[in-house]
């Protein structure tokens, strides 16, 4: 079976917060709904979860959370190595070896792997990003300790077979073509990232590049196994119908005879913060022209990226944002407009994105682009905009918990980019408490004109825009 791995290169909002689905202990109060505490009470929103979490002697750190809704539990196990671990050269190893994770190990080769999880119901699928991979299977209850078996055969023993390693390059450079090389948006957003980040790791796509997904080889992909796929590194999320006692004993018995080996220093370069105007262009074979006015943006977690999420919210998501009445239906020059912060854990971008008009300029869309964000800076959202910004992100996190797996998700992805899964606790209070002031605030500090960088992608044979690359001439309605 060839297999296509889910590779989290995407933009959106914020990672860090999560709503949760019902708890059953908690349904005498009126204005609960599940775990979200003050529903009907604005400003007194809350987050708990019965969560229990311990550490191996070698580790592995684990979070386990009861659910007995359905007879299903999910699984997650995720390590704590993405795409800013690796080096130039070997940029992509973090996903490549995602992809060679489902090609057997000592117990269970490729083709058992998958066998036995169609044949037992359980889905299983892999995701690699800037600073973590993860693995997760949604399965019967009953057929926990199986899985159990089976992740910590690929944990340890996993086989890199040179066959299966060339097979599997062929697969990462159709999906390399098919997410970036003939994709607009995704050609836009890896430029993005190598503009806005010239030191930092981050620079370089999560994939990799055509040329090191053509040159891994057996050697390298073990190195990055030994190093970073022990228990040490990981993570092991579980939310499901299990009893926290027994599946506690269960992990100790199948993980805990798994060696602790001593982790590198990770020294990640740091980014320096940026003064001078960034400008990028890029020439395809596209229809249209788009672009993206990019900024470095505060890490996951830290108090600015709330307002600069709910900033990004009001300036470009849906039909009725900002951006999106201003360019697609007033001007009408556009398809579409967005915005987003993208938090990761050593930085983050905010960023809005234009994609014209086939035969449009982008020179009008820039200025109104910049307008928009002289606006964030000079001038206060409205109480209206805060509160429907507000309303929309909170709505995001309750959706986004409707599933054990995505409970799984939230505890996870918060224990490796936050340091604890507690952070996700206190995220719905965290939004609720932005004011108008803190977006004006964050907004002068993180958007203006020196610390912007302009992508451009365009049709190959569209005049050159010079308006585009060079710095902007202030304006009457700008700078």
């Amino acid at each position: 079976m060839r297999r296509i791995s889910t590779l989290l290169v995407g933009l959106c909002v914020s990672f860090s917060a999560f709503a949760v689905e019902p708890n059953p202990t908690k349904t005498e109060k009126p204005d609960v709904i599940g775990a979200i505490q003050g529903w009907s009470k604005a400003g007194d929103l809350k987050i708990s979860l019965p969560v229990t979490k311990f550490t191996l002697e070698n580790g592995l750190t684990v979070i386990l959370l009861e659910d007995h809704s359905v007879p299903m539990v999910s699984y997650h196990t995720w390590y704590r190595v993405g795409s800013r671990d690796e080096s130039p050269g070997v940029t992509g190893a973090a996903h490549m070896l995602e992809h060679m994770m489902f090609k057997g190990a000592k117990k269970y080769d490729g083709k058992s792997f998958d066998r036995i999880f169609h044949e037992n119901g359980i889905t299983n699928n892999a995701f690699t990003t800037n600073d973590y991979t993860g693995f997760f299977e949604n399965l019967p209850s009953s057929k926990l300790e199986l899985v159990m078996d089976m992740e910590v055969d690929r944990m340890s023993s996993l086989l890199l077979n040179p066959e299966d390693l060339k097979s599997e390059k062929e697969v990462v450079k159709e999906e390399r073509r098919w997410r970036v090389d003939n994709n607009p948006m995704g050609l836009v957003r890896e430029l993005m990232m190598s503009t806005v980040f010239k030191y930092n790791p981050y620079h370089w796509p999560v994939i990799g590049y055509m040329k090191d997904i053509a040159n891994y080889d057996v050697e390298k992909l073990r190195f990055f196994y030994n190093t970073y796929y022990v228990p040490n590194n990981a993570v092991l999320v579980l939310v499901g119908d299990f009893k926290t006692a027994k599946v506690k004993s269960l992990i100790e018995s199948y993980y805990g005879k798994l060696a602790y080996r001593p982790l590198p220093r990770r020294n990640y370069p740091r980014e320096p913060l940026q003064e001078v105007q960034q400008n990028a262009t890029l020439k395809k074979d596209v229809q249209n022209s788009s672009f993206v006015v990019a900024f470095q943006s505060p890490r996951q977690g830290e108090t600015d990226m709330y307002p600069l999420d709910l900033a990004a919210n009001i300036l470009g998501n849906g039909t009725s944002s900002r951006l999106y009445k201003r360019l697609v239906y007033q001007k009408q020059i556009a398809t579409s407009a967005y915005s987003f912060n993208y938090a990761m854990r050593e930085s983050g971008v905010f960023a809005v994105g234009v994609n014209m008009k086939p035969g449009t300029g982008i020179q009008e869309a820039l200025d109104i682009s910049y307008n928009e964000l002289w606006k964030l800076r000079n001038q206060k959202v409205t109480d209206k905009e805060l509160a429907k910004a507000k309303t929309q992100i909170i709505k995001e996190l309750v959706d986004s918990l409707k599933t054990m797996d995505g409970k799984a998700r939230a505890l996870a992805v918060n224990e490796i980019v936050t340091g604890t899964y507690e952070s996700l606790f206190t995220d719905l209070e965290k939004y609720e408490a932005v004011t108008a002031d803190d977006i004006k605030k964050v907004s002068e500090k993180y958007t203006n004109q020196t610390q912007r960088s302009i992508i451009v992608l365009e049709p190959k044979n569209a005049p050159k825009q010079e308006a585009a690359v060079k710095p902007e001439t202030p304006v009457k309605k700008e700078e």
